[in-house]
């Protein structure tokens, strides 16, 4: 069985859901996408962040088969999107767009049932569906009568009839409250346990730095980066910062038992020192910190977040 690389670790063509090779989609002069290779395992959370006009909304319409490539191949479940066969995998995929547009005089069952009936989805999930996502209150309600945020979890639930193996979620959590994104990810977490692969958009990379297994990041119709959060912060050698609490005549004792560390530094802040080190230097600050004893009154270690880590590979 043929192999493939991905995030430094071979894995069997099978276990591949999304293939991406070399693709990219010109207009004009205007390279949107220029010559991406991708793959995305099967049944893991995938993030695709950038910043506008990186490319990712053309990615995404030719991985769901809505733009032609101008050049390469994407292929679902072992499946070319631009191929006639297409037309049955299609049915295992389900997207939620950024902006998603609904008929205002129908309710929310009436609207599911509609969706269900184009995929050809068993019309008996969409009650059970609307209470997973946390509609049953409002199925005979008329969608004019919805909030922003009741609007984005009906189009979640469209997006998840006929059990998909393969779901594109654009911006999926635009108008919800904390705990509707709460809920939201448990779903995701479920559905990916079982199998499905997600691909997740998103501007809000706080929301995503502990919720997917990996992400790319994009920038002018490139991928820039690939791997989990934590592998792209070691491609970058971003320092860690630790904040130790002390009283001020205790600093000193402090700064003398890290000076004789290579690419240490420390700043005074008002509840005692900042300091920044290489990661691979952790575990030597730590140590040299233990001739403190007592006198350290609290320690804390901050990682480098996701939004440092876009803003370093796409500046």
């Amino acid at each position: 069985m043929a192999s493939i690389t991905l995030a430094n670790k071979e894995l069997p063509a099978a276990e591949i859901a999304i293939q991406v090779r070399g693709v990219s989609k010109h207009y004009g002069a205007l390279h949107a996408v220029d010559g991406v290779d991708l793959n995305v395992q099967r049944g893991e959370i995938f993030g695709l962040i950038g910043h506008n006009g990186a490319g990712k909304s053309t990615l995404f319409k030719m991985m769901l088969g809505l733009t032609e490539p101008s050049a390469g191949e994407i292929l679902i479940n072992g499946t070319a999107v631009t191929g006639r066969a297409f037309r049955q995998t299609r049915r295992q995929l389900g997207y939620l767009p950024e902006n998603v547009v609904l008929y205002d005089n129908l309710s929310g069952l009436e609207t599911l049932k509609f969706f269900a009936k184009l995929k050809g989805a068993p019309q008996a999930q969409c009650a059970p569906m609307l209470e997973r996502v946390g509609l049953a209150h409002a199925v005979n309600r008329p969608l004019r009568e919805y909030s922003k945020g009741m609007r984005q979890r009906l189009g979640f639930a469209q997006a998840l009839l006929g059990d998909p193996r393969v779901l594109f979620l654009d911006e999926p959590t635009n108008g919800l409250d904390p705990q509707a994104i709460r809920d939201f990810y448990a779903t995701l977490r479920d559905l990916r346990d079982s199998g499905v692969t997600i691909i997740i958009t998103s501007h809000i990379l706080a929301e995503l730095q502990e919720r997917v297994d990996r992400l790319a990041i994009m920038s002018a119709g490139k991928i820039q980066a690939l791997g989990s959060v934590a592998q792209l912060r070691e491609q970058m050698h971003m320092p860690l910062t630790i904040t130790l609490r002390l009283a001020q005549q205790d600093i000193a004792l402090a700064q003398d038992a890290l000076g004789h560390l290579a690419g240490v530094g420390c700043t005074l802040i008002p509840e005692g020192l900042s300091v920044s080190c290489p990661r691979t230097s952790k575990m030597a600050v730590l140590a040299a910190l233990n001739i403190l004893g007592s006198k350290l009154r609290d320690l804390s270690i901050q990682e480098p977040s996701l939004e440092d880590v876009f803003f370093g590979f796409s500046d």
